[in-house]
């Protein structure tokens, strides 16, 4: 305890091995300093409040893990783990992203069914936690999304368990196949690498959908698609152009330069607090007949298109009424 010059006792400092609850940023506390400041900025205090106990949780739930005390399905995903993640993408999804979800009840609340979206990111898929935080956040009954990763993504070596843990498989078509006939709730982001990498003057411009190899998928399993388009996360990162001859020592598939990466070093990696939108579009339902014209390419081709458009025309949508990127 430190003495004051009158040999009183002081004001405690918390020790590096002390928790939070002794440090001067109590919610009274620091909502009495803000307040000083001017109206309007206490609701930060509340923020940095709720942060706070959401790392707290997050903690302790990394204390039990160490003690091998969790489980995980067959696909990988640790429920437990899950939803202490939550407590760090609901904070990001509420107060940093500030998220608006539209047409979340187009989810289906069981039963097998695809999303399909647009993709972005730059340096991490944002826009899949967000997708899955939507659901989690705004739909009445809530379901986990197993999103079908780029085997470049899985092949990271801290990323990749952490990736399995909180409901991601490697997009091998078996992988969709078995999870929807299981009436599972499937992501896939059919841009790939080219919509991930997008450089911001391509932002919001579909990328061509690979072979449609989704939509066979989809066609053969009779799954309903949903198209989802996700605006404010092409925006995040805007990559200016790439260095990718510093990529492959670092086993990426690209190295993006951006008015903040490399030159601010780490706080490079934090995204712009863009404010997002997400709009789950109408199911695209299929008939009796597209299982055995799921093989048929020009068909497919032209199904795959159509979604295309479809997620296209709400993102144009979405951007026309867009009032600011913040």
């Amino acid at each position: 305890m430190d003495r004051g010059p009158a040999g009183e006792a002081g004001p405690a400092r918390p020790s590096a091995g002390s928790d939070l609850r002794g440090w001067p940023w109590e919610q009274g506390t620091l909502k009495r300093l803000l307040s000083r400041l001017g109206h309007g900025v206490a609701p930060l205090a509340d923020a940095v409040h709720e942060l706070r106990r959401r790392i707290e949780s997050l903690v302790e739930h990394s204390r039990r893990r160490a003690r091998g005390d969790y489980e995980i399905d067959p696909y990988g995903l640790d429920k437990e783990l899950f939803q202490a993640a939550r407590t760090v993408t609901k904070f990001v999804y509420d107060r940093y992203f500030r998220v608006t979800p539209v047409g979340v009840e187009n989810v289906p609340a069981s039963g097998r069914a695809l999303l399909v979206s647009n993709h972005s990111g730059v340096l991490f898929p944002w826009d899949g936690v967000m997708i899955t935080e939507s659901i989690w956040s705004a739909h009445p009954s809530p379901r986990h999304v197993r999103w079908l990763l780029l085997d470049w993504a899985l092949r990271l070596p801290f990323a990749a368990p952490f990736l399995c843990r909180v409901g991601c498989v490697m997009g091998r078509q078996e992988n969709a196949l078995r999870l929807l006939n299981e009436d599972h709730l499937v992501g896939v982001f059919p841009e790939g690498l080219k919509g991930f990498a997008k450089r911001f003057r391509d932002r919001y411009r579909l990328a061509r959908f690979g072979r449609g190899g989704f939509t066979q998928i989809a066609m053969r399993t009779r799954t309903p698609i949903i198209p989802v388009s996700v605006v404010g996360g092409e925006e995040i990162h805007p990559a200016l152009t790439y260095a990718n001859f510093l990529a492959k020592p670092l086993g990426l598939p690209y190295m993006p330069i951006t008015p903040t990466l490399p030159w601010l070093g780490l706080l490079g990696l934090i995204p712009l607090p863009t404010k997002w939108t997400i709009e789950f579009g109408r199911p695209i339902r299929f008939t009796e007949e597209a299982p055995r014209m799921a093989d048929d390419y020009v068909v497919v081709s032209i199904v795959t298109e159509k979604i295309r458009q479809t997620i296209q025309s709400q993102l144009d949508r979405l951007l026309a009424a867009r009032t600011s990127i913040f």
